[in-house]
Formats: structure tokens, sequence, C-alpha cells
């Protein structure tokens, strides 16, 4: 059967289901539900609680319809054994004549409360009570319809969903079989096989991305043992104008071991904002210089890329290693000398961005390749630098570094392709930014208090989520950075010397405008989340962040680590209404701890694809439980190392392949 032959499909119906991605049956059956509604629940009207709830009860009032500006209210009145419910209907004027005055009737719907009043809204009539799944919105397909679709799909579902997992495989795992478990996930029979058929279905995802990360690892390669000296990463710190923190001195140490062993290096470096990972990473070029190759290390922006030559310039020249810059933004004869400079070997260490990539790089002899910030990169980018440096039988060494705190455990997984090693102390003196939330009534207090920090000389950040008012009225109340920055220039930061920077803008103009504010000609810098990594000044002390509620709480701790570089007390401002999420922001500055939390509220995000929080790919949600993602790791590490399973391994490697390369390829990790 194919998905044109389902009954209310045509060709218009084919063209919105490919516009999102379902062009098969198999598409459409594991395209599973976001949640589900269990409509066999009812609750006492007046126990009912805010959300989505079931009631039963008798229409004690006749309905009454109302009209007002162009909007349609049906009213009516619920009463059971507890007491009463008010209902109402919004631009739906037909329940008028659907409401059994008199009747028990049963309803789904949304309960509000406000002002004291609680009023159930919208509430469909049950008339077939059981759990009810609700898909991710199809534009120009009713719901209704979407699941009558997926129903027909299900009887051809032996066909296009066979099993992946072996009978032993899933035995020992007490996973239940995917054809049962799929059709379980779209018309549940209960809970508890429910939620069986989703604990298959979420395993196996992570299972196959195991699998698929662990073929595409270079780790069977030959690698470059570098020749280099016992010592010498003593020798780096004496360089250095601080002493290293324990946890600095051992990643290096680790670094340090990989770098002198036969294998590829693949690791990781996880540490929060301010922790001395670059110092580590500067620490490896300046190993792997010694040995006599050359490093290449790629940022996601030409900010950073930029602030770390001119770090590198300031400590790994004066040891002789000569350092160049590549960005997509030079000049063509600026390009030309630097991919002449990197062939010929004149640059023992190169920074850069996607440029370091591009077809005309060429290397004389590249031994280690690092990548910053890794959550902005993919498995694909940062194997296409390492195969600059790949010969007939050797492999470069890869080191990667992520500032977005990531609990070990999940990192573990994620980046299933790499070694972990965080960096869980700070260096001495650092203190703790200041975080508070500001409700909409504090905001003008807010901006006297930036104002009185930049009468002492200090500067501020202006963080927004949008850049232009285009968008904004596109999104709801969001306030975007071109019309804060005109607003506050002319209203309650009027006389200061305001900025304005977002992703798209020319890098030139970019450039002089984070130049300026570094340099402090600037007292506020309005921007977007461009200056989230790669802005370091420390003369900045306050943190401003609208719509505090649209960002994820570790970019947020991202944000507020632009703060609190210097001696001076900073603060980091949350301009939303309080929730949970921004209290747990507030009251740690651990950022692994508010990691972890974040992991919890929002689930683990979609593993395969670039979606960053949330359900996994195809709508399977974990929650905040990511016992299931351990499993799963574990399981796959045993079928590698287990002889007698060589065949169950071989069995999910083949589909593995099949399946995930591509997705496992392209994928963008957080």
């Amino acid at each position: 059967m194919q998905l044109s032959e389902l009954k209310g499909v045509g060709p218009t119906r084919l063209e919105r289901l490919r516009a999102v991605g379902i062009c098969s049956l198999r598409d459409l059956l594991c395209a599973y539900p976001l949640r589900y509604e269990d409509r066999t629940r009812v609750t006492p009207c007046t126990l009912a609680q805010e959300g989505p709830c079931g009631v039963r009860g008798v229409v004690v009032t006749e309905p009454k319809l109302q009209r007002y500006s162009g909007i349609t209210k049906v009213t009516a009145t619920l009463q059971d054994a507890s007491g009463k419910l008010a209902l109402a209907w919004y631009n739906q004027p037909w329940m008028r004549q659907q409401l059994p005055v008199g009747e028990e009737i049963t309803l789904w719907g949304r309960l509000s409360a406000r002002n004291g009043r609680r009023v159930l809204q919208n509430a469909a009539i049950v008339t077939d009570a059981r759990i009810l799944p609700v898909y991710r919105a199809v534009p120009g397909l009713p719901a209704k319809t979407y699941r009558g679709m997926v129903e027909q799909a299900l009887q051809a579902l032996p066909a296009c969903c066979a099993e992946h997992l072996p009978e032993s495989f899933r035995a020992r795992h007490g996973l239940m079989e995917r054809t049962e478990a799929i059709r379980e996930a779209h018309q549940p029979t209960d809970l508890v096989r429910l939620g069986e058929a989703r604990r298959r279905l979420a395993f196996e995802e992570a299972l196959m991305y195991q699998a698929a990360l662990g073929l595409l690892r270079n780790r069977d390669g030959q690698g470059m043992p570098l020749p280099i000296p016992q010592g010498a990463e003593e020798n780096w710190w004496r360089t250095l104008p601080f002493p290293p923190t324990g946890a600095q001195r051992r990643v290096l140490a680790e670094v340090g071991a990989d770098l002198r062993g036969g294998r590829p290096m693949s690791r990781l470096v996880q540490g929060d904002v301010g922790c001395g990972k670059t110092a580590i990473a500067f620490g490896a070029i300046a190993l792997t210089v010694e040995a006599g190759f050359q490093a290449a290390m790629m940022a996601p922006t030409e900010i950073l890329a930029r602030q770390h030559y001119e770090s590198a310039r300031a400590q790994l020249e004066p040891l002789g290693i000569r350092c160049g810059l590549l960005l997509g933004s030079m000049r063509a004869s600026e390009k030309r000398a630097a991919h002449q400079a990197l062939a010929a070997g004149e640059w023992q260490a190169v920074f850069g961005t996607h440029a370091l990539i591009s077809a005309g790089v060429r290397y004389q002899r590249l031994g280690l390749v690092i990548t910053d910030e890794q959550h902005r990169f993919g498995v694909r980018q940062r194997s296409t630098l390492q195969e600059k440096g790949r010969s007939e039988e050797r492999v470069p060494h890869v080191l990667v570094m992520s500032a977005t705190p990531i609990p070990r455990t999940l990192a573990l997984i994620l980046y299933g392709d790499l070694d972990v090693s965080i960096v869980d102390e700070m260096p001495p003196g650092r203190t703790p930014v200041r975080t508070r939330i500001v409700p909409e009534e504090k905001r003008r207090d807010m901006y006297g208090f930036l104002r009185k920090e930049i009468a002492a000389g200090h500067q501020a950040y202006v963080v927004c989520p949008l850049v232009e008012d285009s968008e904004a009225e596109e999104s709801g109340d969001l306030r975007s950075a071109r019309s804060t920055f005109e607003d506050l220039s002319a209203g309650v930061l009027h006389g200061l010397r305001v900025a304005l920077t977002w992703g798209g803008q020319p890098p030139e103009e970019k450039a002089e405008v984070l130049r300026a504010f570094a340099a402090g000609e600037t007292d506020v810098l309005v921007s977007t989340t461009v200056i989230e990594v790669g802005v370091n000044v420390p003369n900045a002390t306050v943190m401003a962040v609208e719509n505090a509620e649209r960002f994820g709480l570790s970019q947020l701790h991202q944000l507020r680590g632009r703060v609190g570089r210097g001696a001076a007390e900073s603060w980091c401002f949350l301009l939303a209404k309080a929730n949970e999420r921004l209290r747990i922001l507030a009251e740690s500055s651990d950022g692994f701890v508010i990691a972890q939390k974040d992991l919890e509220l929002r689930g683990p995000g979609d593993l395969m694809g670039t979606r960053q929080a949330g359900e996994m790919q195809m709508g399977i949600p974990l929650g905040g439980d990511i016992r299931l993602l351990e499993e799963a790791s574990s399981a796959m590490k045993r079928l590698r190392a287990d002889p007698a399973l060589q065949e169950e391994r071989r069995r999910i490697e083949e589909i593995a392949l099949t399946e995930y390369r591509e997705a496992v390829e392209k994928v963008a990790l957080n």
C-alpha cells in the first residue's frame, strides 16, 4: 500500500504531508504522537485542575449564544455530585444545539482559572472513551482526518515496519516487539502497555544512534603517535602567568596521553564558562607543534576565531609557534596567502571558522584538529577538518570543546564517538554573577540600576531574542533588538553610548561594533545571542535578557557568562515572569546543576536532528529520564565487547548504517 492509496488522501493532502517530511506509510507510522489525552479518566467538577481534563455531569442550564466583535461564545453549566463547572465554547456556535440539557455527558477540554473563575473551554463531547493520541499539527489537515489516515496505515504495519532487533536482544532487555509497540503508540489499550511501547521505541532510537556513531568514529584507523617528551605538559603550565587548577592539569594529562598513543584521539573537553578550557587547548597545540606537527582550531563565529587567534599570538608565539588566521570574510589575496602558509608549513597553528575546511585548504602535516563550542558543529564538519590531515594510514587527533554544560551521563551518550573529560573546577577568585528575575513592572528600576553601573565606569549588554519587528509580529510580544535599540537610545538610556549588533550584520560592521565595546567606547551593547560566545569584555557588569522565558537554561547561563569576567560585582537580569526554570538559574551558578535541571524540564532533545529540546527523533518523549539512554549506550558497549554477541551486533549495525547514517552525519549536538 502507498500513501496515496489511503482513503481521503488526494494530491493536495499528499503534498501537505510531504511538506512535513511524511512521504511514505512508514514515515506516517513512525511520526509518533506528541502526547496523549486519557479520556477514560474523569475528575469531579470541583476538583479539576488547570489544563487538559475530563469531566462527567449533567448540563443544567440552557446553552446561551453571545456575539461580540466578530467572536461567538456559547456558555452553559455542568453539574455533578461535587458541584458545578462553567462551560464555554469560542467560535463554535453549533455547540448550542449539541448540548443535551438534563442529560449526563462526558466532556474533555482545557480548564482555565482566572480571577477565581473556573471555566472548561472548547470541550469535546466524548462518545468513545479511550486514550487519544495527539499528533504534531500538519497545516491544512484536521487532527481527526490525520488520525484516520494513521488508522488506515496501521493495516499495512507488518509490511512496512519490520522488526529491527534480534529476539534474543529483546528478551534480554525486556522490549516489546516492534510492530506491537508501533500499534500501541498510535492506538493505546492502557497506560501500562503504552509505557512499554514508548520504552521500546525510544530504546531502539537511542541504540541505533549509538551504533551509527560507533561506525562513523575513526577509532579503527592508525593514529599519529606524537613524540612528545615526558613532562611537556608541566613545561606548558610554567609558561603561563597563573597556576593551573587540578582539573586543568588532569585534563591536559589525558590529552597528552592520547596524543602519544597509537589510536587517533577523539576527546571532548567540557567545562563551564571561565573554567580554563582554552588554556588546555593551547597546551595541546604546544605539545603537537613540539612534536613537529601542525594544529588547526575551528570556531563557530569569526568573533571567537579572532579572539582565539589574538590570545594565541600572546601565549604561543613567544614560544616560537607561528600562528595564522583564516576566515571566510577575508579578501581573496589574504586567503591565498593563508593557503600557501598552511601548505608550506609556515603556520604551525591556524585559527579560523568553516574556512578551515574549504576545498582549497591544504595542510603540510596536520596532527591535531580542535573544534570549539562543539554544540555549534556536527559530526560531518568535525570529520571534514580531520580528513584534511589524513594520509593513507594515519588520522589526525581530534579535540572538541564545549562550554555548554551537559550532565556527564548525557555527554557520554550524545558524544558517543568521543571520550569525555570534564573540567569541573573553577580558577580561584571568580565572583558569582548575581541573577534576578525582573517582572515588567520593575523594568524601569532595572534600567535605573544599569545607568548607575554605567556612571560607575562599567558597561552592559541587553540581549533580545529577535532582530526585527517583523519577526516579533509573527512571534507575539517578543522584543526585537532593533526596536529595543531605538527605544533605549531615545528613552531611558538617552545620553549614553548605545550600539547594536546581530548575527546577520555585515562582518566588518559587526567587528567594529564589538571592538568599540571591548575598548570601552560604547556603554551599552544591544544584541541578539550573537554575543553568546567569543565576546570577552571584563568591564561589562550587567547582562539584561529580554523575554528570558524564550531561552533554554544552558543558553541563559552562557549569556550570563559574558559578565563577571572582571573584579567588579556583576549582575544578570532576566526580564520575564518568574517560572521554575528561571528560578533555577537565579538560585545556582553551577552550569552542570543548571544543565541537569534543564534536561529534566525540557527533555534530551532530538538526538538525530537539530531540535535542542523536547522529544527525541520521531516524537518519542523521554522527559527528564535519561536512564533509558544510558541503558541503550551500555547495551551497545556490551555488544561490541562480548564475542558471543557479534551476530546481534552485526545485525544492529547493519540497520543503523542503512537507516541512520545520514541523520548521524548531520547531527547537531546540544
